[in-house]
């Protein structure tokens, strides 16, 4: 089977997009491995799908891939790229569009600068909605860990992310305890964890260990969800510019049940086709 793809990346986070409307596409797990995979495939953070969409009030439906095959409900950086592929591909003739997706409905925005602004909806800081195992909602949780316990903050941006306030990034265990994180068992769904440096009261520095990806260059919605807990914790103040390794992204959020706003980058780094 030919696929033919194309391959993007926001602030370093990359992805390889394939459009399901044009090729009749029913991957496997397996498939998506290799695919992801940097020597023996294209290699990827994430693999997005672009597709019809099955509601009535949605332009697209849009479907992420981890690397390791499993399907999951939001990526902010791939939201970036899904609305810039469709406008190169000629699938759409609109500069703001309606997404379909595993969590509900976003609105992605092409900015005349090229850039992309995503309306990424309102956070969730239910324990049930996020999931996670608690006794009840608080501001933060303590998390115990092997050979530490460790403070956090747990919320949802359509995926779940477990934040923590670090002095460094740079030296934060973020391989090590990040994978622990990941697959903790207060977390169901396992968790996106990410590690937050406060630079001033606008400007963070960040480093996520995705959920099924490792440690990627950049995290859209783990942006969001370090500047919503920054903010809740009295340390931010909205607009936050983050730093991560691959680039950086501008999040806005006004709190309470607010849209959270991302602005970034969306590049196109080639175009191919695969024999898989």
């Amino acid at each position: 089977m030919n696929l033919k793809f194309t391959k993007m990346h926001g602030a370093g986070n990359d992805f390889v997009v394939l459009n399901g409307i044009t090729q009749k596409l029913a991957l496997s797990a397996a498939q998506i491995r290799h695919i992801a995979d940097r020597h023996f495939g294209v290699g990827c953070d994430q693999l997005l799908l672009v597709e019809n969409a099955t509601v009535a009030d949605a332009d697209f439906r849009y479907r992420i891939f981890n690397a390791d095959g499993g399907e999951v409900e939001q990526c902010g950086n791939g939201a970036r790229c899904f609305v810039r592929f469709v406008t190169d591909a000629g699938l759409t003739q609109k500069t703001e569009i309606r997404v379909q997706t595993m969590c509900g409905l976003i609105t992605l925005k092409l900015e005349a600068d090229g850039m992309v602004t995503v309306n990424m909806g309102a956070p969730h800081f239910e324990p049930e909605k996020i999931p996670f195992l608690a006794d009840s909602q608080a501001l933060t949780y303590t998390l115990p860990l092997e050979n530490q316990t460790i403070e956090i903050g747990a919320l949802s941006m359509g995926n779940p992310h477990a934040v923590q306030v670090v002095n460094d990034v740079e030296t934060a265990p973020v391989l090590t305890q990040g994978a622990a994180i990941e697959h903790h068992p207060q977390f169901p769904q396992r968790v996106n964890a990410g590690f937050m440096q406060v630079i001033n009261r606008q400007h963070i520095k960040l480093r996520v260990y995705e959920r099924g990806a490792g440690e990627t260059l950049a995290c859209g919605t783990g942006a969001c969800a370090a500047v919503v807990h920054g903010i809740r914790l009295g340390l931010l103040e909205s607009p936050v510019k983050v730093s991560a390794h691959g680039g950086e992204l501008n999040i806005s959020w006004t709190g309470a049940q607010a849209p959270v706003m991302m602005s970034g980058e969306a590049v196109v780094v080639f175009e191919g086709e695969l024999n898989i």
